[in-house]
């Protein structure tokens, strides 16, 4: 290769890493167009702060203990005293939602991030790699996605057993796959750029094409992506517990407390539909956030 070409090649390269550094400064300008375009999306990443803040601030808010029965105010309607009554312990629901709201949002929050690092890093390895591995890869993740998703979260949950980092493990594994295909779409694609022709021309090592210039143009799909993939890791969760295969008692969970008080909904009907809507409220959250988020990072999506 001529001087000439290398040079070419290097500011091919050069250009690349500027316009990704461009992008960088663009996240403040994108929060600001996400405030004024989207209201519903900013609304609910306000909800989902509250339900962080309860979470954190549970023994602040509350006087009760989750998991102390008081049997002679069991089934108690909402009153001034307890503000959703009590379950059939005689339990503040209140206190058992605001402690409950510690695992639904963080099984929501940490196995989907897991799933979406290995998805991510799966995707980018076989769409970059290409060949057999990425026949491998692909293969394996048709597998998973042939399956369905509930059924193979109950059949991983009956091996391992219960606890919460059973739960972790289960929501990853099954979630993987969807992530790694979205992922390996946007590389193939990014791969064709010319400032990663440029890298791989003047030696870059494959790794380091990857971590520097695959990786963080797919930041803004991996964004979208978790906000999407919260919600369902927290209804799976959800209905594992209703099942009787997630969090067992005294722990406090929302499909925990749904499967508690079904037996209930004649006479105290609070006992389920005050943990029902608190999911459907963070999962509607969840879900209008991600498509503002989607709106903003990717307006030709948009406008189709």
């Amino acid at each position: 290769m001529s001087q000439n070409d290398q040079n070419r090649f290097s500011d091919i390269h050069d250009a690349g890493l500027n316009s990704q550094i461009g992008e960088e400064e663009k996240w403040s300008d994108t929060l600001r167009r996400l405030a004024h375009e989207n209201r519903l999306a900013v609304f609910s990443a306000v909800i989902i702060l509250l339900f962080i803040l309860g979470a954190v601030l549970a023994p602040r808010l509350t006087p009760y203990s989750y998991s102390e029965m008081d049997l002679l105010h069991r089934l108690s309607p909402p009153s001034r005293t307890h503000l959703f009554g009590t379950d059939e312990g005689g339990r503040d629901i209140l206190t058992r939602m605001l402690y409950g709201s510690r695992i639904s949002l963080l099984i929501g929050v940490v196995p989907t991030l897991l799933s979406m690092l290995l998805g991510s890093f799966l995707g980018i390895v076989s769409g970059f790699l290409g060949g057999r591995i990425d026949t491998l890869i692909m293969r394996i993740a048709d597998i998973v996605l042939a399956l369905p998703s509930m059924l193979l979260a109950m059949l991983m949950m009956y091996m391992l057993g219960d606890g919460l980092i059973n739960v972790f493990l289960t929501l990853t594994l099954v979630n993987w796959a969807s992530v790694a295909r979205v992922i390996r779409s946007e590389t193939i694609q990014l791969k064709q750029n010319e400032y990663v022709e440029a890298a791989r021309a003047i030696g870059v090592p494959g790794f380091m094409i990857m971590l520097r210039h695959i990786l963080p143009n797919c930041l803004p799909t991996f964004i979208v992506l978790f906000t999407l993939n919260v919600p369902s890791s927290i209804l799976t969760e959800s209905s594992l517990s209703f099942l009787g295969l997630g969090i067992q008692p005294p722990g406090a969970s929302w499909g925990l407390m749904i499967n508690a008080g079904r037996q209930y909904l004649y006479n105290a009907p609070w006992l389920s539909f005050i943990p029902g809507a608190a999911i459907m409220l963070i999962v509607l959250a969840f879900n209008f956030l991600g498509d503002g988020l989607r709106d903003v990072l990717d307006p030709h999506q948009k406008n189709q």
